[in-house]
């Protein structure tokens, strides 16, 4: 029995994976389209921040936003 995931639906499956992992100093303007578009970003953003995602471009963040957030996300946590 297979279940589907929110990855069957990803555009960036379509798309070349290296536009994900830019290069230090790279460009995150084309995956940051990709995802833009993408009717899982969503739930792509949720689960990079759930498994503290450090590196890449997830649900249309790059590694810095992400970070940031995932960093927002755990003092929440900590002062609830």
């Amino acid at each position: 029995m297979s279940t589907k995931s929110w990855r069957d639906d990803a555009l960036c499956r379509q798309t070349d994976p290296d536009l994900f992992m830019p290069e230090v100093g790279g460009t995150t303007t084309p995956a940051k389209r990709v995802c833009m578009a993408c009717p899982v970003r969503r739930q792509c953003l949720n689960y990079a921040v759930d498994a503290e995602e450090r590196w890449g471009i997830w649900g249309g963040l790059g590694q810095q936003e992400l970070r940031r957030l995932i960093r927002a996300r755990r003092a929440k946590t900590e002062a609830a």
